[in-house]
């Protein structure tokens, strides 16, 4: 499905295609004749500089391009009668920086590389902000990955935490005893970090699905990971709960500062370039 990147008022689609990004030249197009996007890309085609920079692409990146084909192209563009389209450039040359979609919500893509020399042609002022846009959403998009990755880390670290609950707290206890048991160490994570636990902090947010720790920051959800992994070797060695409280406490106050300073420093960096 395809993603969309909003530019100057105009819905600039764009796909992943073997985790490359495409842009819609077909959207990029209205913002030179938005009747006749289709008209705009031809004529943008029919010229020398731009069959030029394709085929140079292509050669770049692509083993299978036909080099023979793209001659031919280059050296009747520019002429009166030269005629291009999209779907006969990648049918000809067989060129993998054009993908052309029939259908409703189809149109003309490319390589956001191509995406952007075409954007250039149509409006200086257009190219500019459509790159500024893409390179936010993908900052946005990977900032979510990030995210999840961390998120996902946490899981596998509360795993590795709850085996070592079972195996040094309470071997003796049943599994529904376990579950209370468990669910008594994961408060004391929330506690450490949170300042509350899982009940009070759906008592406090009552219209919000899943737990606290769908909502925390990539800082804290880092922080939580590295909680287990110290709380389970604290069990190990047979730590009292309340030790282990304010040993973690210590560590969640001492690493969040080191994460946000270190976050802080890196936007007033990134606002002086």
């Amino acid at each position: 499905m395809a993603k969309e990147v909003f530019v100057k008022g105009i819905n600039v689609r764009y796909n992943s295609v073997n985790d490359n990004d495409y842009i819609c030249l077909t959207d990029i197009a209205k913002a030179k004749n938005p009747e006749h996007s289709g008209q705009v890309i031809n004529n943008w085609l029919r010229t020398h500089s731009a069959i030029e920079y394709l085929g140079l692409w292509e050669m770049l990146y692509n083993p299978n391009f036909k080099v023979i084909e793209y001659e031919y192209f280059k050296n009747k563009s520019g002429e009166n009668a030269f005629v291009l389209t999209a779907q006969e450039w990648i049918e000809k040359t067989n060129a993998i920086g054009l993908i052309s979609k029939s259908g409703r919500y189809g149109g003309t893509y490319a390589h956001r590389d191509i995406a952007f020399k075409f954007a250039s042609w149509v409006s200086t002022e257009f190219e500019l902000y459509l790159i500024k846009e893409f390179q936010r959403l993908k900052f946005e998009e990977q900032k979510a990955l990030e995210w999840t990755a961390k998120r996902e880390l946490a899981k596998v670290n509360y795993r590795i935490h709850t085996d070592a609950i079972k195996e040094n707290i309470v071997p003796t206890l049943t599994e529904d005893q376990l579950k209370f048991v468990y669910a008594d160490e994961a408060d004391l994570l929330n506690v450490a970090l949170f300042g509350k636990t899982a009940g009070q902090w759906r008592e406090e947010n009552p219209a919000l699905k899943g737990n606290m720790r769908d909502y925390a920051t990539i800082e804290q959800l880092l922080v939580i990971a590295n909680l287990e992994s110290l709380n389970a070797y604290l069990i190990e060695q047979n730590v009292p709960q309340a030790d282990r409280l304010k040993q973690l406490n210590n560590m969640a106050r001492s690493q969040l500062r080191v994460l946000q300073e270190s976050n802080s420093k890196l936007i007033v960096d990134g606002r002086k370039d």
